[in-house]
C-alpha cells in the first residue's frame, strides 16, 4: 500500500518493538524513515533488519541537547518532516515506596520531558500538513498497582495530545495518540524481574484482557500508520486505544 507515499518519517525509540515494526510498516507505505536509538546493540540489529531503507541515528531521548541535535540532523537529511511518531519511552513498575527522585526523573526525562522538547525543536521543521502519533498507553486510563509513575507519564503524553493540537493545528499540525495494552515486546524484559516473577505479571495481565492474548507490534503498528496518515486528517487531539479489551 501507498498510505504515506512520498512523506518524511521520524520514529523515536525505533530500534526494537513496536518502534521498529513501525519502521518496517512505514517504508511499507512508501515512506522515508528516520529512526532513533541509544542502545549500540539494538542500532546494529535495526540497520540488518532495515537496511538501506531507513536513516539509523543514535539519539539519548533524555537529553535535550541530544533533541535539538537530532533536529539538525534531520534537517539537514531530509529537510523536514511530515511524520513524527514519539516511541522512545521506559517503563518502569515499583511500589510507591521503593521509587527515589533518580529513578522518578529518569522516567520523567525519558517517557515526557525528552520528547517534549524533542517536538519543541521538530515544530519548524513539520510541513503543512503533517501528522505527530504519541505513544501513550491504557496504564493511563487504569489503575494497576506499581505503574504509578509510568502511568503518570503516558498521562502527561496524553495530556500533550491535546493540548499541542489546540496549539498547532493552525499551522495544519495534528496531534494524536495510541494507547497499547500489553504487546508482546521487549520491553517486558527490561524490568527487571527474575524469569518467574515475568511469567507471573504476565499471566496476571493475561487474564484481564478480554481478548484472552497479548498483543503483536504489528498491530499497533497498523495504528500508528492509520494515525499517521491522511485517512485520519479529521482526528485532531484523539487517543486510539488498542489494548484487547483491557480497559472494558
Amino acid at each position: 500500500m501507498t498510505r504515506l507515499q512520498g512523506k518524511r518519517a521520524l520514529i523515536t525509540g525505533g530500534t526494537t518493538g513496536i518502534g521498529l515494526e513501525t519502521a518496517r510498516e512505514f517504508i511499507a507505505e512508501g515512506a522515508r524513515v528516520v529512526i532513533t536509538g541509544n542502545n549500540p546493540a539494538n542500532l546494529e540489529e535495526a540497520a540488518k533488519v532495515l537496511g538501506d531503507k531507513a536513516l539509523i541515528l543514535r539519539a539519548d531521548a533524555s537529553d535535550i541537547d541530544a533533541q535539538a541535535s537530532l533536529a539538525r540532523q534531520i534537517e539537514t537529511s531530509l529537510g523536514g518532516l511530515d511524520v513524527v511518531f514519539v516511541n522512545a519511552g521506559v517503563a518502569e513498575f515499583r511500589p510507591i515506596e521503593a521509587w527515589d527522585a533518580a529513578a522518578f526523573d529518569r522516567s520523567f526525562n525519558i517517557n515526557i520531558r525528552g520528547p517534549y522538547f524533542l517536538l519543541q525543536a521538530l515544530v519548524p521543521l513539520l510541513a503543512n500538513p503533517s501528522s505527530i502519533v504519541l505513544n501513550a498507553s491504557i496504564n493511563a486510563h487504569i489503575g494497576m498497582p506499581n505503574s504509578s509513575v509510568y502511568a503518570a507519564t503516558k498521562a502527561a503524553l496524553l495530556s500533550l495530545a491535546r493540548t499541542l493540537s489546540g496549539e498547532l493545528i493552525g499551522r495544519g499540525i495534528r496531534v494524536n495518540a495510541v494507547s497499547p495494552g500489553p504487546i508482546s515486546t521487549p520491553l517486558y524484559g527490561k524490568l527487571g524481574l527474575t524469569p518467574e516473577q515475568l511469567d507471573e505479571t504476565a499471566q496476571g495481565i493475561l487474564g484481564l484482557v478480554k481478548a484472552g492474548r497479548f498483543g503483536d507490534a504489528s498491530e499497533i503498528a497498523k495504528a500508528v500508520v492509520y494515525l499517521a496518515s491522511d485517512e485520519t486528517r479529521f482526528a485532531v487531539g484523539s487517543e486510539l486505544i488498542v489494548d484487547g479489551g483491557l480497559s472494558l
